[in-house]
């Protein structure tokens, strides 16, 4: 009895690499995306990163060493990751307080109450978010404008997002060529310049992080590709019955923080499904959601009410997408 092999909690992996490796991989993967951050909005975004961070680690340390009488998990690095996704989901012009309790809500109501890395349910970063922009509005949609943010943290310049642009001028009757005679190129704003969160700035450089990622292995390309190519027909569908109502597809790719949560929120060990298949509808689902929500619902942005709630079918996927067993029989025996 003393042999019985004993199984951990997920995430699980075949190979010799680490929790911890996996974690520290998806912080190297965001470091182009911190970079041009810090160009584009200065101190503010220095100052969010750092605070949401410590505040993270700070949160996961106190409550596994004092209220759970467990050794600190801090260093397998998921704390970390969770207070650096917090700060790229929120602007970089926010209070402190505001970034510290988003933290608390992540760690303390979102992780460890279910018992910590593995058994949480909902992404902790995105319910920290949704939670802060409920509950704090005008705080969590006051965007610094970027280059002029630069050395301003609390007192940055502001201005709305695009899709927020976009939003507010089909619901005031003006048509999508309208719109966008008013704001950047596409390819400034794929390059980062346009008004948002830490995370939303630059598509160029979250896709060099996908890349670092599916050249490391530590995600495969189910959920970030399906999820974006979802998103593309979708929107391209809508774009050509009515294109003077909908916004083009690549537009809806490379604004707002649809390729964030694609790449590094979806794609969670914990709250994405096991399999290959089941991925795959998981993916389908969020960019269904985040395109109804994005061009028929009262927020400009819907990709993390989207992957929140398909966290909550995970279980589903998990239990009747599998694949099959080896060595199992079919119907009629073949």
């Amino acid at each position: 009895m003393s042999k019985l092999l004993t199984v951990a909690l997920s995430p699980h992996e075949k190979n010799k690499d680490s929790v911890s490796r996996l974690m520290y991989d998806v912080v190297i993967a965001l470091i182009p995306a911190f970079g041009v951050s810090l160009f584009f909005y200065g101190i503010g975004a220095l100052i969010i990163t750092l605070t949401a961070v410590l505040s993270a680690v700070i949160f996961e340390y106190l409550i596994t060493r004092y209220m759970l009488k467990k050794p600190a998990t801090i260093m397998d690095g998921s704390a970390a990751l969770t207070g650096l996704l917090i700060a790229f989901n929120v602007p970089s012009n926010l209070n402190p307080g505001f970034v510290i309790l988003g933290s608390f809500v992540a760690i303390a109501i979102a992780k460890m109450s279910f018992g910590g890395l593995g058994n949480n349910i909902f992404n902790p970063a995105l319910v920290a978010r949704v939670f802060l922009l409920i509950s704090f509005p005008v705080q969590m949609t006051s965007w610094p404008v970027p280059i002029e943010s630069r050395m301003k943290y609390l007192d940055a310049i502001t201005g709305p997002t695009a899709l927020g642009q976009l939003k507010e001028g089909i619901m005031g009757g003006n048509t999508v060529s309208g719109v966008m005679e008013k704001l950047p190129s596409q390819m400034e704003m794929f390059l980062g310049q346009m008004s948002g969160s830490m995370g939303e700035v630059s598509g160029a450089a979250l896709l060099i992080g996908l890349l670092y990622m599916l050249i490391r292995r530590v995600i495969t390309w189910h959920i970030p590709i399906t999820t974006l190519a979802t998103v593309f027909v979708i929107q391209g569908i809508l774009w050509l019955v009515s294109p003077e109502r909908f916004a083009d597809p690549v537009f809806h790719l490379i604004t707002g923080g649809l390729m964030l949560g694609a790449i590094f929120m979806a794609t969670d060990y914990v709250t994405s499904p096991m399999n290959k298949m089941g991925m795959i509808y998981f993916a389908i689902g969020i960019g269904v959601i985040t395109v109804v929500i994005r061009n028929f619902g009262a927020y400009p942005e819907g990709i993390s009410f989207a992957i929140l709630i398909m966290n909550s079918v995970v279980p589903i996927f998990n239990r009747y997408i599998k694949p099959k067993r080896f060595g199992e029989l079919i119907k009629d025996g073949k």
